[in-house]
């Protein structure tokens, strides 16, 4: 399990070494490792031209130190200089070994950048918050237009370490070196997005338990229910599915199947006459009981289950109201996904007011309609929205999206990071929310049913997108699920 820390958390784990170890001694850590990184990504280094982007602090020390190191090996170097006040022993070092400064700012930065082959973004250090001077804005804006190859330290400039929120122009590196500890805004969207391959460097940190985490394939396969010799399907877990509609009746198949594939003892389907239909002939080992639109009684009355999921393509008129309603009204594992969010958006005590377990499964739009927020401000600032969102409704909450992240009600977050671009995709939710109600159902709490959950959807979206990616179907992602089961360790 990858931890993920602030600004804050880092800063206090680096001053009892700073205290006790020679003056400088981090710097030259973490400079080495930075040059040694652009070494390999550069290939020959002698003749190579690099260009460094050099603010005040500790990230342009290092920018300077690296490029100094760079020059030894007989790149040409030259630093643009952004700060009056800057590390005064690293540009010696850098002038020492053959290389160039010139402050920022002219005609001339264009060109520079235009002909480098590798650039060290040390503009802004991990504290940094708020948008980029123009100055910098400005160089991050030529980054785009260059063929360089850009290595951020620490963290690209312009993305918020503590959030992964990017407030204005920031630069996209193809790799970031990072020091010590992963930072959140490394591995949160926006951020995630500008980081490119991240690499975290030991520099002889320690660090404290971390509220915000990534699972590996070792820790879902650890998390993941195992039978044995005494199991039987209602041991495995029996997940109660309410979805579909005669308007949507894919959207229970796409469940069913997700659930199904994910290995839960068995599945027991709930729904009007068409999804009943659909479901029959598509999953034929699953238990369909037939109910007219919004009998609660009868759907209660179908059988015993571990775990109900509700909403995928149900709508929102009275009767799927009183599906939702009957479902909250029980003391087991519930997973709201979809319609069913629409609908509690409009009455969220009903999710307050439960005891037993809850998991809501949102996209930025329907999580916008359930806080009474904005979408953008939710996608600029999902870190915060997200666990805003699952304190205020005492519910674990899992915000799909580039990032997914999972926040319990307690501020311990999970952030997915087995995911493709094509995930997005028509159906892709319904067979999360499958998935995902099969872990519940076998017994996880929500917070690890959501991220082991969210996991394996995105290794079964990238096995079935294939190398070179490509677009995939919803069902693509079912069919896929039992290899991704397999391919953990």
């Amino acid at each position: 399990m990858r931890s993920a820390y602030d600004a804050a958390a880092v800063r206090a784990a680096e001053q009892p070494l700073l205290a006790s170890l020679p003056e400088g001694t981090l710097m030259q850590r973490a400079s080495f490792a930075l040059a040694r990184r652009c070494a390999a990504l550069l290939g020959r280094t002698y003749g190579s031209r690099v260009v460094l982007l050099v603010g005040s602090g500790g990230n342009g020390g290092d920018a300077l130190y690296a490029g100094a190191k760079l020059a030894e090996r007989g790149a040409r170097v030259d630093a643009l200089l952004l700060a009056d006040r800057l590390h005064a022993p690293a540009l010696a070092a850098l002038h020492r070994a053959g290389g160039r400064s010139k402050p920022a700012g002219a005609d001339s930065d264009r060109l520079l950048l235009g002909q480098a082959e590798l650039v060290i973004d040390g503009m802004v250090g991990i504290g940094a918050t708020g948008e980029l001077r123009e100055s910098m804005a400005g160089l991050a804006r030529m980054l785009d237009a260059a063929d360089a190859t850009v290595v951020a330290v620490d963290v690209p400039s312009g993305v918020d370490a503590s959030t992964g929120e990017v407030p204005g122009v920031a630069v996209r590196a193809d790799v970031t070196v990072t020091f010590g500890a992963m930072k959140v805004g490394l591995l949160v969207s926006p951020g995630a997005e500008y980081a490119g391959l991240v690499e975290c460097i030991d520099i002889g940190l320690t660090m404290p338990a971390a509220s915000i985490q990534s699972l590996d394939a070792d820790d879902v396969r650890d998390l993941l229910p195992a039978p044995s010799p005494e199991s039987d399907k209602y041991r495995r877990g029996v997940l109660g599915v309410v979805a579909g509609s005669d308007a949507y009746p894919g959207a229970a198949d796409l469940v069913v199947g997700g659930a199904l594939a994910t290995g839960v003892g068995m599945v027991r389907f709930v729904s009007t006459a068409g999804p009943s239909s659909a479901v029959r002939s598509a999953h034929p080992e699953a238990v369909v009981t037939e109910i007219a639109p919004g009998d609660a009684d009868a759907m209660l009355a179908a059988g015993r289950v571990q775990a109900w999921v509700v909403g995928p393509g149900l709508g929102t008129d009275d009767d799927a109201g009183r599906l939702v309603r009957a479902v909250l009204a029980t003391d087991l594992p519930v997973l709201l996904d979809a319609d069913a969010i629409t609908i509690v958006a409009a009455a969220p005590d009903l999710v307050r007011a439960r005891t037993a377990p809850t998991l809501l499964t949102p996209h930025a739009g329907e999580f916008a309609r359930l806080t009474d927020g904005a979408r953008t401000d939710i996608e600029a600032g999902r870190l915060s929205a997200v666990c805003d969102g699952a304190t205020a409704l005492g519910a674990t909450v899992l915000l799909k999206g580039s990032s997914t992240l999972v926040a319990a009600p307690d501020g311990e977050v999970r952030v997915n990071t087995a995911s493709t671009p094509y995930l997005a995709t028509a159906g892709s939710g319904d067979v999360l929310a499958g998935v995902c109600g099969a872990l519940l159902a076998g017994g996880l709490d929500p917070l690890a049913a959501g991220s082991a959950g969210a996991f394996l959807h995105g290794l079964a979206g990238l096995i079935a997108s294939g190398v070179p990616a490509h677009p995939i179907s919803a069902t693509d992602i079912v069919a896929n699920i039992s290899e991704a089961l397999a391919d953990l360790p």
